[in-house]
């Protein structure tokens, strides 16, 4: 249980806050309202299954740089509070809860459980050949809303990938910023970033180029889905967040670069999924 609670800790088992209310915003859309009990209950493991054994391989393909950086020497695996072959034995567990509730959910979702589960597990690596391994991360999270919408419908459409659009680029801008923490580093050791590839102050840009992407698929998908004022309120205190979040950040001063990543965007999935979930349960 020691171990258990280390490697909790290691994947940061909270910030399961980003993906999971995207999943429950494509539930939502595709239900036009509450999905229901046992759809949700499905969801909500599904979610923790597939965050939880990602982060762990993440945690697990990056240990020997995490060894060697600064900012990250003393997480759980360099540190040697928890052996390697236990965080493997957390992935093989994380993974089969999430087999075993998209199976309960409906074929189609356990169908496609491997796809899902393979680009989450790949994007541990892309740092490693591309600069844009940012965006990849951004399609991780962004399998939530598809994900959430076949848990719901049983069903592939093209609805909810407005939404996916939507996620990998708001990942993808707030991926840049936490980045740039580790230019030197990166730089150092040969591993890719815009950051490392364009400079901080370029890198920053983009990410707010991809927010304003986010928030043009934002709008797009509200008008699409024919949602009410309420989720327009809602989106307009994403777009406030990210303003705040890209005046937290100076190319010259990273010290608030925590606040950005962590406070702000778990902030702007909540708001987004209330807003939105409250605008189809009482005015659609």
């Amino acid at each position: 249980m020691s171990r258990l609670r280390v490697v909790l800790e290691m994947i940061k088992f909270e910030h399961t806050v980003f993906a999971l209310p995207f999943a429950f915003l494509g539930a939502f859309l595709a239900a036009r309202g509450f999905p229901g009990w046992e759809v949700s209950f499905w969801i909500l493991l599904a979610m923790i299954g597939a965050r939880s054994s990602a982060m762990a391989m993440n945690r697990l393909a990056d240990q020997a740089f995490d060894a060697l950086n600064p900012r990250t020497r003393l997480r759980a695996l360099p540190q040697g509070q928890v052996s390697a072959t236990f965080v493997i034995l957390f992935i093989v567990l994380s993974s089969a809860l999430f087999f075993i509730s998209a199976w309960m959910l409906n074929p189609l979702a356990f169908l496609l459980s491997p796809l899902a589960l393979f680009i989450i597990f790949a994007y541990s690596y892309t740092k490693r050949f591309t600069s844009w391994s940012h965006l990849f991360l951004g399609l991780s999270l962004a399998i939530a809303p598809v994900g959430g919408w076949i848990a719901t419908r049983g069903t592939l459409e093209l609805q909810p990938f407005v939404i996916a659009v939507a996620v990998m680029f708001w990942v993808g801008g707030f991926d840049i910023i936490y980045a740039c923490q580790d230019f030197e580093f990166d730089r150092r050791t040969g591993l890719k970033s815009l950051p490392v590839r364009f400079g901080i102050r370029n890198a920053l840009y983009i990410s707010i180029f991809f927010h304003l992407l986010m928030i043009a698929s934002l709008l797009w998908a509200l008008y699409l889905f024919k949602l009410s004022l309420i989720s327009f309120i809602g989106m307009a205190i994403v777009a406030a967040a990210l303003i705040y979040e890209h005046n937290l950040v100076k190319p010259d001063d990273l010290s608030k670069v925590n606040a950005a990543f962590f406070t702000l965007n778990g902030v702007i999935s909540i708001v987004l999924l209330l807003f939105v979930g409250l605008d189809l349960c009482l005015f659609v």
